[in-house]
Parts: C-alpha cells; structure tokens; sequence
C-alpha cells in the first residue's frame, strides 16, 4: 500500500509485536500504519520450504508455554495444526555419545544449577552473572553453557542471574506444522502494512512526530517502536531528540546468537522419528540436533552463543558443515552421503535483526522495564526485550505489542 502521509498511529516493525500491536489498534477507531524494513511480515519469525514435505521454521519454531502462549488460540483460530509432542531436549536418541549414566549424572547437575540460580534469586542476591552458580571445575559446566547459548543467545557469563531466573517456563512446549513463522505472516494479514519501508529517523521534537523511512515521511500523532533491541542500541534507528536512557537500555539487552540449519536426510526411516542428540559433551561450542522434527525427513541443527558467532562469520555454508561433522561423528561415516544441507540462518549478520534474541547482561536486569517505558505518551516500545518474564519468545513480543497499543489508546491525542 502507499504510504500515507498523515496517521494517528505509526508502528514500526511488522514481526510479532508490531502485529500485536496493529490487532490492539483495528477496532479502535484510529488510523494507524505498519512500516516493515523487510519485503515479508513476522520479523524474527519466518517459515520456508526448503524441500518437498519439509517445513523449516529459520526462527522461532517452539509455541513455547503452550498452556500460556497467547499464539496457540490464535493458531486455533486460524486453521493451523498443533502439534503437541513433547520435545525430547533431555534425551540423546540410542544413548550415541551420551551413555545413560553420564546423561543422569547431567541432569541431576542440570536441575541442581536450576536451584542454585532460583535460590539466589529469591534471596535478593546482586545481579551478578549466571555463572556465578556454576560449580568450579565441574565436569558439566561445559553443557551448561552450551545449555545458555540455546535459551539465551550466549554462555553464562554475559546473563544476568536475575533475568535467567525471571523467565518463566511452563516446559510445555508445541510445534505448528505450517511454522511459527507461517502463523505469524496469516496473523498479520488484511492489516495496513508497508514493507520495504526501513525506519532510519523518529524525529518526536515537534507538535508532530515525523517518521523518516525509505519509502518516504510520514507524520503522526503517536508511535510503537518494536524493532530488536541492538537497532536501538546501534542506533541504527535514531531519535531526535535523541533518548540515551532507552539506548542505555537496549544495550544492556543485547542480542544473543542463535542458529538453525536444516539438513535433508535419505532413508530417514531407519532413525527414530523426533529424536533428539547432543553433538558433544565435553565443550560448549555443539550443537543440538532434532531428528526427524514432526516425523519429516531431515535433521535440524541448533546452534548457539560465540560458537554460533563464529560459525556466521566464517561464511555460508559453515554451520551446515559444522552440523554434518557431529552428526557423522554420532552416526557413522555412511551417513556423510545421506545428509544434504538445505537452509540456514545468519540472524547476526541480518541487518534488521542483528541477532536472535536479547539477554540482559549481568547488573541490567532493570533494563527491559526501562525499555519499555513509553516516552511523553508519544513513543511506546515492544519486543520481545521489553517482555518481564517471556522475554526471547515470540509469543513474549505479541503480549508486548499489545500492552503497547493499549497504552497508546489510553493516553489522550491532540486536536487535529
């Protein structure tokens, strides 16, 4: 659509929030305009199909909190198939690599870990990094932060010990065999998008605020920012004036790295459908492999942290040849020749993402409250980052956006 130039509401971003946003705005009665840098709705949240009868979410893929996720009624509405097997993130399919009693003597020190973080925490204890829970010298150390670089994006000593144990899980987690991502697209449909309309300047200085984007200028009487937090702190979208307690804050929720790749997998039957290995015990830089995810004929790699990073800035092509390696070293040699890289993700080096999702550094816990603070009951923000306790979910950031354009409504507009 063209872009308008006058709006009561400007959004900017068009992935979970910014759409959670526009469906808190549609019945309101008040003109309101998305404005997406990308040519596709969603964001962080993207589903392809890199081969026949396979669906690879490049983004989030879990519904995680299933029973709390507010995705799974709108999935419901919309047609999409849940799937409700349970992932198997605790088990190494035929114990390759990970004979029982280590895997026991892991989890045993795994849900240990968890107390010790839950116990400090409810103490009141200072803000100090996640690691500070770890055991000197202990054997899992290593898997616990291999463990940190999944569900934060990077190894313990960059986490806030009180942000890890603030966010809240279920440990019921669902899948959608369209994709996440494919549920976020239809979730924003029929609502008034511009893609390709990259957000460069908020210029809030005046009667009005003026929006700068690659399309073109806009005005409005109000705006939702729910771009990742490194676009702020970057200041790859800037403010004028400009807000140095909301860059101060966004750069204290940086974006950790986590990576996906999709490999296709011939005759898959002879592996058990959603298996689950552990590439390595003994090193963090590993990966974590789904085999067969919803019975389809692949093997999904996850990768996470400055492992993650690295693989990235290596080139193309190298976190499928790091996933094809472990999974050859678990399975054999004959397995070289039935793995065929289909896709992967680069989230560091996307230019309007800039990372996975955010993790708050040790002593900037207070950080995602800052962020989303609105600013003169003209500027919101949303995203995941701003979420208190679903922070680094997807579900997390449409809660977010729509907290936002409810706050947005409430205040007062001026006299046209």
């Amino acid at each position: 659509m063209p872009l308008p130039s006058e709006i009561d509401i400007a959004i900017i971003g068009a992935g979970a929030a910014g759409l959670g946003a526009a469906h808190a705005l549609k019945d309101s009665g008040r003109s309101f305009l998305v404005l997406e840098a990308r040519d596709r709705l969603g964001g962080r949240a993207y589903t392809i199909n890199p081969a026949p009868a396979i669906t690879f979410d490049v983004g989030c893929g879990w519904l995680h909190s299933a029973d709390f996720n507010s995705f799974v009624p709108i999935a419901k509405q919309l047609g999409f198939e849940i799937d409700t097997t349970r992932p198997r993130w605790r088990d190494q399919t035929l114990s390759i690599g990970f004979p029982p009693a280590d895997r026991a003597a892991f989890l045993e020190e795994l849900d240990a870990f968890w107390d010790r973080i839950d116990a400090a925490a409810d103490k009141d204890a200072d803000d100090v990094p996640a690691s500070s829970m770890l055991k000197p010298g202990n054997r899992w150390n290593p898997q616990l932060n291999a463990l940190s670089s999944y569900i934060s994006g990077t190894e313990l000593d960059y986490v806030s010990l009180k942000d890890f144990a603030a966010y809240r899980d279920s440990e019921v987690n669902w899948r959608l065999r369209r994709g996440y991502g494919a549920l976020v697209s239809a979730y924003g449909a029929g609502l008034p998008v511009v893609l390709n309309a990259e957000v460069r300047r908020i210029d809030h200085g005046g009667r009005r605020i003026m929006i700068e984007s690659s399309q073109g200028t806009v005005s409005a009487a109000k705006v939702i920012v729910t771009v990742p937090s490194d676009i702020i702190a970057r200041q790859r979208l800037r403010f004028f004036p400009e807000l140095p307690d909301k860059v101060g804050a966004a750069s204290g929720l940086p974006l950790g790295v986590a990576d996906k790749v999709m490999l296709a997998l011939a005759d898959a039957e002879e592996l058990p459908r959603e298996g689950h290995m552990r590439g390595a015990i003994d090193r963090a830089g590993t990966g974590s492999y789904q085999i067969r995810p919803l019975g389809q004929p692949c093997i999904e790699g996850f990768f996470g942290g400055a492992y993650a990073r690295s693989l990235e800035e290596a080139g193309e092509g190298a976190l499928a040849a790091a996933a094809i390696e472990e999974v050859v070293g678990l399975l054999g040699s004959g397995y070289r020749k039935k793995l065929k890289p289909l896709a992967a993700s680069r989230w560091a080096l996307d230019p309007f993402a800039l990372g996975s999702y955010s993790c708050a550094l040790p002593g900037h816990f207070d950080d995602r409250a800052i962020l989303a603070a609105p600013v003169d009951d003209r500027l919101f923000f949303a995203g995941e980052a701003t979420h208190p306790y679903y922070f680094s979910t997807c579900h997390g950031a449409r809660d977010s956006g729509e907290r936002a354009g409810r706050e947005a409504l409430a205040t007062g507009f001026p006299a046209s």
